[in-house]
Formats: structure tokens, sequence, C-alpha cells
């Protein structure tokens, strides 16, 4: 029997959002930060009655820039991080804002912050506590990513022994050793926390609640699997034994290798799933609702030997979902947890998530296929259901059209009562008026972009996560049209958001 009584009070209420990752906001960069740009999207979304900012996995990126493959589920991404901030608070002057990398701004800031510690004891007793209440991850987070600047060919499986086994005598070696670069990575972590709480401040002060994701699986090459090789599925050289990776779906006709190690859940229901609520902990400090990516893996998951790259030769394996779910709502008693239940989705599934009263998803792209049984048709929708027009995998809502056949294009202008609206407004529209509670519109979509405003391509490497608007791309009449629309389909909850999100 499920724990939870009654939907969180966020998914309770009629209401919309948008989505948008933090590197997709305007700005100098080669991405977006939390600075001015994000209070400014902030006020967008507030201006325009939408009372959600969904945005993809926060954590630090590999160099193919993909959230869902992060360096840590705990950390923020660095990249993120505000450098005017930096310079407000006189850790860095405005000329090496300007002069120099993001990366060796955020160093040269630290130093200025450490050599000056004990001038500002605000600040050291903010950082000193920081420390202090995330070391169960901070710790290795730091030296994971210091160890990685010392060698910087291959992944952890590759170091010395003594660190690559965590053996006491090695560890506490480097950790002297590496004083200085641990101490710049916590510190970069700190002012992550802190400007994103600020963030999570003012939007919670314009009724605007933020909206995370958490994928279900992690990277190999991060601080979590080394720091944790018992709970991961792993060879004596901390090679994965098996993959995860989906069979082929509507993404992909070849299904998806995505290379990530399996868990060892025997041993992570030992200790009653520690390393998951502490990392449910963790989104619960950043977000008030938290879309679970790839839930119908915690029923069963797609098993691919690591010596094979093709999907295909995988197998499902059952796992035990319902045992992690009810850890995890007796530390949370109403955990705002949304369930990613797209793809193979089995009547297992659905018992799953249904018994835990999470609210699933549909998506309209996926409607149109001629079958009135589709769960993506909004006269199937129930209304504890998210809605999206199209998600960060899909293509923009107006490149998705332009890319069908008439047929599909004729079924969705059918299903519109051939609607006077313009693409993709007509399918912004249909989200907005279906019966599920909360309505997800891209960003892209709101703005009527096309295919070349694509955020992601599932399958390939290069191109993604690149994306970013620009706010002349805004129609001055955006904010005042939404209001509109939220106004006529009842999307504009009275309740506050402070009274929704104590969590």
């Amino acid at each position: 029997m499920a724990l939870r009584d009654l939907p969180h009070p966020l998914m309770r209420d009629r209401r919309a959002g948008v989505l948008l990752h933090p590197t997709s906001l305007p700005g100098e960069g080669s991405n977006g930060t939390l600075g001015v740009e994000a209070y400014r999207f902030v006020d967008f979304l507030a201006d325009s009655g939408l009372t959600l900012w969904q945005m993809l996995p926060l954590g630090p990126t590999h160099l193919n820039r993909s959230p869902y493959q992060t360096l840590s589920v705990h950390a923020g991404n660095p990249d993120l991080i505000d450098l005017d901030d930096l310079v407000a608070r006189q850790w860095l002057s405005p000329e090496h804002r300007f002069s120099e990398t993001p990366k060796q701004a955020r160093r040269r800031a630290a130093d200025c912050f450490f050599s000056h510690y004990d001038d500002q004891p605000d600040s050291a007793e903010s950082f000193e506590r920081f420390c202090y209440e995330q070391h169960h991850w901070l710790d290795d987070y730091a030296l994971f990513m210091a160890l990685r600047d010392c060698y910087p060919e291959g992944d952890w499986t590759h170091w010395p022994d003594d660190v690559r086994l965590r053996r006491t005598q090695g560890m506490a070696r480097m950790r002297r050793e590496l004083t200085q670069p641990i101490e710049i990575y916590r510190f970069e972590q700190f002012i992550f926390n802190q400007q994103w709480q600020a963030l999570r401040h003012y939007a919670r002060e314009k009724q605007v609640a933020l909206f995370g994701d958490m994928p279900i699986f992690v990277a190999h090459d991060s601080a979590d699997v080394w720091a944790n090789q018992s709970l991961f599925h792993l060879d004596a050289a901390g090679q994965p034994l098996t993959v995860a990776g989906v069979p082929p779906d509507y993404f992909s006709e070849d299904g998806q290798h995505w290379g990530n190690p399996h868990y060892n859940w025997e041993e992570m229901q030992a200790n009653d799933f520690r390393w998951w609520r502490q990392r449910v902990s963790t989104q619960l400090l950043w977000f008030d609702l938290v879309r679970l990516d790839h839930f119908r893996g915690l029923e069963a998951f797609w098993e691919i030997p690591a010596s094979t790259p093709q999907p295909r030769l995988g197998r499902w394996v059952e796992a035990p979902g319902r045992a992690l779910l009810n850890s995890l709502f007796r530390e949370h008693k109403n955990l705002p947890l949304v369930a990613e239940n797209l793809g193979v989705i089995t009547e297992e599934v659905e018992v799953l998530r249904e018994s835990f009263k999470l609210p699933g998803m549909v998506v309209l792209q996926f409607a149109f296929d001629g079958n009135s049984d589709n769960p993506h048709l909004p006269h199937n929708y129930s209304p504890h259901t998210v809605v999206y027009t199209g998600t960060h995998d899909n293509d923009t809502s107006l490149g998705w059209f332009c890319s069908q056949e008439q047929a599909v294009q004729e079924r969705l202008l059918d299903y519109c009562h051939h609607s006077q609206d313009d693409m993709p407004d007509l399918l912004v529209r249909l989200a907005l008026s279906s019966v599920a509670n909360i309505a997800i519109i891209p960003l892209q979509d709101l703005l009527g972009l096309n295919s070349e405003h694509r955020m992601n391509r599932p399958g390939t490497e290069e191109g993604n996560w690149l994306w970013r608007f620009a706010w002349p791309q805004v129609p001055p009449d955006l904010p005042q049209r939404m209001i509109h629309w939220l106004t006529l389909y009842g999307r504009q909850p009275n309740l506050s958001l402070n009274h929704h999100s104590r969590l």
C-alpha cells in the first residue's frame, strides 16, 4: 500500500509552465547562468501567469554537455554560476571577469575568498555550514574532480589503485596533496548553492515553482559511482558488467545504448536505499516538483551486456521499485514526484505509478497516429496528468508538424475542429485546454520556432544541448496572450506557492 494519501498540493490545481533549461537563457558566454537573465525569465513567467519553470538536470556535465550524464547527482553545474555576483562580492575584479575564462574566473574568486577568509566571518560561517551539511557527497565530489584534473587521460578506472579502489592511506594522501583544488571545488558548489537558493526564493515570491528532473541512472564516470562502487553492477576493474538503455521505440528504431552502469539493487535495498534517499533530499533542496526520468526502469529495466553496443540484445529485468518508493515516501510523506512514463509502458508500470498517486506524462506530438485509444489524445487524459506539446527530446512543435505526412496533419486539424490558429499555437492551446492539471510548454513552442531550435536529438552525439533563446524572439504581446489563454482554460491557481511548497 502506498504511503501517499493525496496528490502533492502543487499537482491539485490547474496550472501551466514552461520547459527551459537554464543553459538556454540569453547572455554572453557559451551558456546561460543564474544571473540577471534568470531573474528576468522568472519575471516573464510571472507576467504571463505561468507558475512552473521546468528544467533539465542541473549537474556538472561532461564535454558532451548532456545533463543526463553528469559528474555528480548532488553537485550543481558550475558553468551556471553568475560571475557578476562574484564581482559584486569583491571576490573577482571586473578586469578578470572579462579577461579570463569562466573556469579561471571562478578559481580566481576562490583564491580571493580563502585569502580573505578571516576578514569575512559571515561568508566563512556560511561556507563551513554548507560543507558540514553536505559532506556526505561534497567531500567525495571535490576529491573526485581534483583527481580528474591530476589524471585527465581516461575515466576513474584508469587511476592508480590506491584511489581507484579508495584505499584508506591512498585517499588520505591525495586529500593532503590536493587540498587547494579540493577547496576550490567546494567553493564552486557553495556559490552555486547560494545563487540557486536566491533564485528559488525570488521565484517563490513571484509564485513560480521550480520543476526539476532526476535521471534514473547515473554516469559511469561520476563521483557517485567511484565513491559507491558496491552499489553498482561493476567488475573488479570498475567497468560496468551491464549497461542501461531502451529497446527500439518511437525515438530510435534500433533502441538506445545509454551506457550507464546498472544498480546493485540488493546492496541498495540492504541499507533501505540510503543512497536514493540522500539523492532525493538534494533534489528537494533545489525544486518544488521533480520529474523522475524513465520511471518504468523502477518496475523493470532494459539490461544490455556491456560487451555489446547493440541495445536490441538487451533484456527486461525486474527492479524493486515498490520497495524503493515506499522507502522514499516514509522519509518524505508527500513527495512531489512526477513519473516519466513514456516509451514501452506495461500494465505493471502503470499499477506501480498509480499506487503511489504519481502523475504521468502525455505528449501531444505522439497523439495523432489515427488510434482513438491513443493515451496521448486529450479525450483519454485524467486530470492527474502532466501534458506536454513536446519534450526536450522532441522536435519543436512547428518543426514536428511540418515534417509530418498530410494524413497526420489533417487528423490534428480535424481533432481541433479545423481551428484557424497557426501552428504551434494550435498544439499549445490544445494542451492548455485539456483536463490535465499541469500543462508544460517548451519555450520554443511559445515562440513559434522551427527545427533549428531543437534542444536534443536522441541517438546522436553532435550539436545537442546548445540551444539558447534571445529576448527579441519573444513577441511583445505574448504575456498578455498567455494570461488570456490561462484565464480562459482555468489555469491560474489562487492558492499561494509558499503554502504549496512546504514539503
